[in-house]
C-alpha cells in the first residue's frame, strides 16, 4: 500500500509519480485489495485481470480499467498531470487559478478550469453534520463595491447590499484542547475551529435561523452580533450577541472572531487569487475555502492523501458543469 505520509514536498511527489503505471498502481491499491478487485457496475467481486491490463466481470461481463468509477474515468489528461494538479490545489493555501495551475502543468486554461471545477465536487460539505457547544454565526455579502464599478454598470439607489451582491452565511463551531509542548514539556491550551458555510438567497430572519436550526445542536452556545435577524434564537439557544455597534467585541470569553477570521481568509481567496466568481459556480468556491480552513493543521501529504482517497469517487461532465444561473 502506497504510504502518502512521504508526500510533503511538490519535488517528493513528481519524483515518485512519474510514469502513468505507478499513477494506476497507486489508484488500484487505494480502491482495491490486490486479490479482490470489485467490478464498478455491479460489485462483483474477484473480477479477473485481462492481459492488456483491464479487467474482466464474470457477472455482467463488463470490461474495465482502474479508473472506472473515480474522478480520472475517460480522461485524456495523463494520471500525472491529474496527480500533479490534485497537489497543487490542495497544497495552496489561498488556492490556485485556472491560469496558473494551466501553466504548471502544461495544459489549455479551459483545460485547468476543469480540472479545478471536477476537484471542487471532492470538496462538498456535509449537510448532516453537527455543531455544539459555541457556535459562532454570521452573514456577508460578496460583490464590489458600486464606487468602484463603472457608470454604466451601477444600480441606481443603492451602495450595495443585497441588491447588488450575493449574501453568504457562515457557522463557526470553536473548541480548546490541551497539548504538551515536546520541547517544553508546557501543558497549552490550543483552540480549534470547524467551519460551514452557505450561499443563500437572503439574510431574512425565516432563511437564517432554520439553518442554524439545522446545523447547531439543540442547547449549545450561539454567538452573533446585534442584528434582528438572529431574534428568536434564544428559544433554541443560549444566545449571546455582541453589539459592534456600539463598539462592543466581547460578552465574557464570547466574540465573533472566529467566524470573522474565516470571511477574511474566503475573501483573500475570491480577491486575491480567482478576482471575480459568477453566482453560478459560487457555492463551490465556498466549498473549497471551507475545506482549506478545516484542513489548515493537516500536514501537505495528510491533505492530498484525504483528496486521492475522495478522486476514488465517480464524477461525470453533469456534475462538473452547471447549466442553470443560481
Amino acid at each position: 500500500m502506497i504510504n502518502f505520509s512521504k508526500f510533503n514536498s511538490i519535488y517528493e511527489l513528481t519524483s515518485y509519480f512519474n510514469s502513468e503505471d505507478k499513477c494506476r498502481k497507486a489508484i488500484f491499491e487505494s480502491r482495491w485489495d490486490k486479490n479482490d478487485v470489485i467490478c464498478p457496475f455491479c460489485g462483483q467481486h474477484h473480477c479477473v485481470s485481462r492481459t492488456d491490463g483491464r479487467f474482466h466481470c464474470s457477472h455482467c461481463k463488463a470490461n474495465f480499467s482502474v479508473t472506472v468509477g473515480t474522478i480520472f474515468e475517460n480522461t485524456k489528461i495523463p494520471l500525472v498531470k491529474w496527480f500533479l494538479a490534485m497537489y497543487l490545489i490542495s497544497c495552496h493555501k489561498k488556492g490556485i487559478s485556472s491560469v496558473q495551475l494551466a501553466t504548471d502543468i502544461s495544459v489549455t486554461q479551459k483545460t485547468a478550469w476543469f480540472i479545478l471545477h471536477k476537484v471542487r465536487t471532492l470538496f462538498k460539505q456535509d449537510d448532516d453534520v453537527v455543531l455544539s457547544g459555541v457556535v459562532e454565526c454570521d452573514e456577508m455579502y460578496l460583490g464590489g463595491r458600486e464606487t468602484n464599478k463603472h457608470e454604466t454598470k451601477k444600480t441606481k439607489g443603492t451602495q450595495g447590499g443585497a441588491k447588488t451582491k450575493t449574501p453568504v452565511f457562515g457557522m463557526t463551531m470553536k473548541w480548546k484542547t490541551e497539548e504538551v509542548d515536546k520541547e517544553t514539556g508546557e501543558v497549552k491550551e490550543k483552540t480549534h475551529t470547524y467551519e460551514v458555510a452557505k450561499k443563500v438567497a437572503d439574510t431574512k430572519s425565516s432563511t437564517i435561523i432554520p439553518i442554524i436550526r439545522h446545523f447547531v445542536a439543540k442547547g449549545s452556545t450561539v454567538v452573533t452580533d446585534e442584528s434582528s435577524i438572529y431574534n428568536g434564537l434564544s428559544a433554541y439557544y443560549n444566545h449571546v450577541f455582541v453589539c459592534h455597534s456600539e463598539k462592543e467585541f466581547t460578552v465574557g470569553s464570547f466574540t465573533t472572531n472566529g467566524i470573522e477570521g474565516f470571511w477574511g481568509h474566503f475573501k483573500r481567496v475570491i480577491f486575491g487569487t480567482y478576482h471575480f466568481v459568477s453566482k453560478t459556480y459560487l457555492e463551490r468556491y465556498i466549498d473549497e475555502a471551507v475545506y482549506r480552513f478545516n484542513t489548515k493543521e493537516l500536514k501537505e501529504s495528510d491533505r492530498f492523501s484525504y483528496m486521492f482517497r475522495k478522486a476514488l469517487g465517480t464524477c461525470y461532465y453533469k456534475d462538473v458543469k452547471i447549466s442553470a444561473v443560481a
